[in-house]
């Protein structure tokens, strides 16, 4: 029988009632339903490389991993974890005490801000923002403040004097994603400079979500914000597998930071997932080490991608602004006549069957986000090409 509650209490926790089936799942679900091609959500059409696969299979066939693995992780993968970070960034972590594997990065968003975060805390956090950030600071109790990156000279630009202006005596921890998503934006060494300064100088805890940390184009340089002077301390950095290497249902993340706040964030997590990921946790290790060469081959694919994709935007009337990062493309689809993203995204599958997603959704300021709309470039050339020839039926 149906559990009877009062008017006045809903189910749902009133902290989530502003949150529904994520824009992801509805748009995939468009897509399935018209046959139109999904360039919505990011996740890749072709798995990574097939040793890092077979190093999974291995994995299970040798029986590890099958049962609980350690809580901080297998130690294969936390040694292999602060090696990347030494051998690109000269970052030096204990992996004892300094990293904490978990299920995927949206998992170390979560640990992380419910074990930073108490009712009543400001969280600033650059708008727009990956959807869980939402989420899971209204789960701690605590207030978002959005600064808004806006458009000028064909990227999204962060404004330092408004993110300045939004500190407050109230404010705990700023949240940093670079490269960013949904915008492609990479944040320079001047503006991660000048964050730094402000952490120190008001005392705020960081999180940097820096899952794109390897998909950076056009000269462009991924810095973590962890090697700015006093930032080591008090920033919490967190990296994932998924989209490095192209197995995002493995759900393999992790957090590096100082032992005070790798144990706390541990604390929060434990009572998440506890640990996930066995197997693949020790075919992560092998994929971390792999060669330079490698990192830039995936790097060059998906930068030939980019271009494919915005031309073929662009030539169908879309204002594109072409990432410095992450595999999403965003554009304005102003010139196109429209100025809402979310009636266009859900017209678009039968107006040129291809599915998209619009900005909107990842903002505070609904408003500012109206007119544009994002696509995902992590699909095969062929399937591109395909979605480009759909997408020039907007163009007559």
């Amino acid at each position: 029988m149906a559990r009877m509650t009062s008017a006045a209490r809903p189910v749902l926790n009133r902290r989530l009632a502003e949150f529904g089936t994520t824009i992801f799942a509805e748009m995939s679900a468009l897509a399935v339903r018209t046959g139109a091609i999904n360039l919505g959500q990011g996740f890749p059409d072709t798995d990574g490389p097939e040793e890092i696969r077979e190093a999974a299979v291995r994995a299970l066939r040798d029986g590890r991993g099958n049962q609980y693995p350690p809580g901080p992780g297998v130690p294969e993968l936390r040694t292999a974890i602060t090696a990347h970070q030494e051998r690109y960034y000269g970052l030096s972590w204990d992996p004892d005490s300094e990293v904490l594997v978990t299920a995927g990065a949206t998992e170390a968003i979560a640990a992380s801000l419910l074990a930073l975060l108490e009712p009543d805390d400001e969280v600033i956090a650059l708008e727009p923002y990956y959807d869980s950030y939402a989420a899971c600071v209204a789960m701690a109790g605590a207030r978002r403040v959005p600064v808004t990156l806006r458009p000028r000279e064909g990227a999204f630009r962060l404004d330092l004097d408004e993110l300045r202006d939004a500190v407050t005596d109230r404010t705990r921890l700023l949240l940093i994603n670079t490269p960013h998503n949904p915008t492609g934006t990479v944040l320079t060494r001047a503006e991660l400079a000048a964050i730094a300064e402000l952490a120190v100088e008001r005392d705020l805890l960081v999180v940097t979500d820096e899952v794109y940390e390897h998909l950076v184009f056009d000269g462009a340089a991924h810095v973590p914000l962890a090697t700015f002077p006093g930032m080591r301390e008090r920033t919490v950095s967190i990296g994932s597998a998924g989209k490095t290497f192209s197995f995002t249902g493995w759900k393999v993340g992790w957090v590096t930071g100082p032992p005070e706040l790798v144990t706390a964030v541990r604390s929060a997590k434990q009572f998440l997932t506890y640990v996930a990921s066995g197997p693949f946790q020790y075919a992560v290790a092998q994929a971390l080490a792999l060669p330079d060469s490698y990192f830039a081959g995936f790097r060059a694919d998906l930068l030939a991608k980019r271009d494919l994709l915005a031309a073929g935007l662009a030539d169908a009337g879309f204002a594109v602004f072409r990432p410095a990062g992450t595999y999403f493309v965003t554009t304005d689809i102003r010139p196109l006549g429209e100025s809402d993203g979310f009636a266009f995204c859900r017209a678009l599958p039968e107006r040129a069957g291809v599915v998209a997603v619009p900005n909107a959704v990842f903002y505070d300021h609904r408003e500012e986000g109206a007119p544009f709309v994002r696509f995902a470039f992590c699909k095969r050339t062929g399937v591109l090409e395909e979605a480009v020839g759909r997408l020039k039926a907007l163009a007559a």
